[in-house]
């Protein structure tokens, strides 16, 4: 899947949508949609990693139009908190293994194995679109 070598190369930003800067949200979006078909969600551009609460109330908005689901080619990860998310990445399948496709400001952006995801992150609940 090399159209996942193209979000490897860009920067983070905090409430960027691309095409060369995302933040989690906004590279979520673009690449479900543009590489995998899925609708494209609103953007939310005014939503900051800085604010968490604001951050959860995107979420939950955009919760309530999708189904919870096991980690599957095209869900989106949703990290939490508690009761507030704090990041989302985009779950991919790549050399016939499902891994994670993210973008946060210390690491940049990265594609890594489902696993080691799932030991870098307590609470995660995985959505995908309702059919």
């Amino acid at each position: 899947m090399k159209w996942i070598n193209k979000y490897l190369s860009c920067r983070y930003e905090d409430g960027a949508r691309g095409p060369e800067m995302f933040d989690c949200w906004g590279l979520v979006r673009e690449a479900r949609h543009l590489h995998m078909g899925k609708r494209l969600l609103p953007s939310w551009g005014h939503v900051r990693n800085t604010d968490p609460r604001e951050f959860t109330r995107a979420y939950r908005a955009e919760a309530v139009h999708m189904e919870v689901c096991q980690p599957e080619h095209g869900a989106i990860a949703a990290v939490m908190r508690g009761h507030i998310c704090v990041h989302v990445a985009l779950v991919v399948q790549a050399g016939g293994r499902l891994k994670i496709l993210e973008i946060n400001p210390s690491r940049g952006a990265r594609c890594l194995p489902l696993s080691q995801w799932k030991r870098d992150h307590n609470t995660v609940i995985y959505y995908r679109d309702r059919e």
